[in-house]
């Protein structure tokens, strides 16, 4: 598997596996995260033309993995309600990750990507996304609070340093 940044040409195959993703999210109980039409086309060209969307790919091209991983601050994480951020360094935040086989260790090898780009990432899920819960408590994230997206919505918000000495 290798790890490319997405171009506008991977949207219709990202929206499939979209698609998937909230259905495994749907059949786990997590009913309420990404809504009917999220993530739009538009939110995923958007992150792709500012070059912070990424897919693994197969060896014959096929994604079977992506998530957008933006360098901070991210305006949403400015405050945090019951808790708080165990410092102020700089930091990488990973939205929108969505993986087409669960269980396969797909999400660990994106993080282990990530943080081969940096030590301090940050990422929020909702609060009945009980496997993202699990995947960052297994990769040693420490959950720090809870924040609140534009539109109100809360997510419990998770960060992890990684030294590299």
């Amino acid at each position: 598997m290798i790890i490319r940044k997405a171009t506008l040409n991977d949207i219709p195959a990202l929206m499939e596996l979209f698609a998937y993703a909230k259905q495994i999210m749907r059949d786990s109980g997590n009913t309420r995260q990404w809504g009917e039409g999220y993530p739009s086309p538009l939110i995923l060209s958007s992150d792709i033309e500012s070059g912070n969307s990424y897919v693994m790919c197969d060896e014959k091209g096929n994604i079977h993995a992506t998530m957008a991983f933006i360098q901070g601050p991210d305006p949403t994480y400015a405050v945090i309600y019951n808790g708080e951020w165990p410092d102020d360094n700089p930091y990488y935040v990973i939205h929108r990750i969505a993986v087409s086989e669960p269980g396969r260790g797909l999400a660990k090898r994106l993080l282990d990507w990530a943080f081969e780009h940096t030590s301090t990432i940050r990422i929020d899920t909702h609060r009945d996304n009980v496997i993202m819960h699990h995947i960052l408590g297994k990769y040693g994230f420490t959950r720090c609070g809870v924040i609140l997206l534009a539109n109100g919505s809360e997510r419990d918000a998770y960060h992890l340093t990684i030294s590299k000495e």
